[in-house]
């Protein structure tokens, strides 16, 4: 992963664009600490789906806990 300052990433956004469409990611820093990550769509797509995947497989294996005692009306005032 590259990272740059966000001055450097705006004098040279369009060339940062082409890295990023070949598969780089980018971090940018503003005053040295990290604010952004560009990196490419399918990228991202796949970190999602992937992450949902985790999540709905160990929520399938979760027992249930606490009191469902409460009703959708409560859930909503009018």
């Amino acid at each position: 992963m590259k990272t740059i300052s966000a001055a450097t990433a705006s004098r040279k956004f369009s060339s940062l664009l082409r890295e990023v469409a070949l598969g780089e990611r980018v971090t940018i820093l503003c005053r040295g600490k990290p604010v952004a990550t560009m990196l490419p769509v399918a990228a991202e797509d796949l970190q999602r789906k992937e992450a949902r995947r985790a999540l709905l497989d160990r929520l399938s294996h979760q027992p249930a806990s606490g009191a469902r005692s409460w009703t959708r009306n409560e859930l909503y005032e009018e």
